[in-house]
């Protein structure tokens, strides 16, 4: 089974991600962990869509060979879900949408907590990111989050797979049959 995490920074998603690693024997995988090692502590510019696509990978692939996986990306935009959702039916398996909503006021205060108590796990956020971040943000509908058929990709797009590859450049999803 495929886990997604939703939710903005400071919303628990790692540490329910954790949790739900643990009592699912799932692998987890959380970007800015990658992000970090990688580069060093730096978040440069279009990076993160790359590794993101490499995680995405594996995670299927182990998805294939009967494995849980946790991603625990964010995933901030209903077509992101929906693209995951699409791909993890694709590779045979069931997925699930775990959102951790959060307000605005404990959202600052678990991000300062952290920046403050455990910088080297993140990155660098500003109070003005988190109101723009928050704008950005799709919240799961109720649709969404009790496993309704996946709606059908963005206008001008033939289909998911392509739709994935696009946004995440180094995935490399499964073929038909594989």
């Amino acid at each position: 089974m495929l886990i997604l995490m939703v939710g903005l920074p400071g919303s628990g998603k790692t540490v329910r991600a954790q949790e739900l690693a643990e009592e699912h024997r799932a692998l987890r995988f959380t970007p800015d962990e990658w992000m970090i090692a990688l580069y060093d502590g730096v978040q440069p510019d279009g990076k993160r869509d790359l590794v993101e696509g490499r995680l995405i990978t594996v995670a299927l692939r182990a998805l294939q060979l009967n494995t849980n996986v946790v991603l625990d990306f964010g995933l901030w935009s209903r077509d992101e879900r929906s693209a995951l959702r699409w791909l993890a039916e694709a590779a045979g398996s069931p997925c699930h949408v775990v959102y951790l909503p959060v307000t605005a006021d404990v959202q600052q205060a678990r991000v300062a907590l952290r920046q403050a108590t455990a910088p080297h796990t993140t990155f660098p956020m500003t109070a003005a990111d988190l109101v723009a971040w928050r704008d950005l943000f799709e919240a799961p509908d109720r649709e969404e989050l009790s496993g309704a058929a996946i709606p059908d990709p963005p206008p001008g797009w033939p289909g998911w797979r392509e739709w994935a590859v696009d946004r995440w450049p180094t995935l490399e999803p499964p073929q038909p049959g594989e």
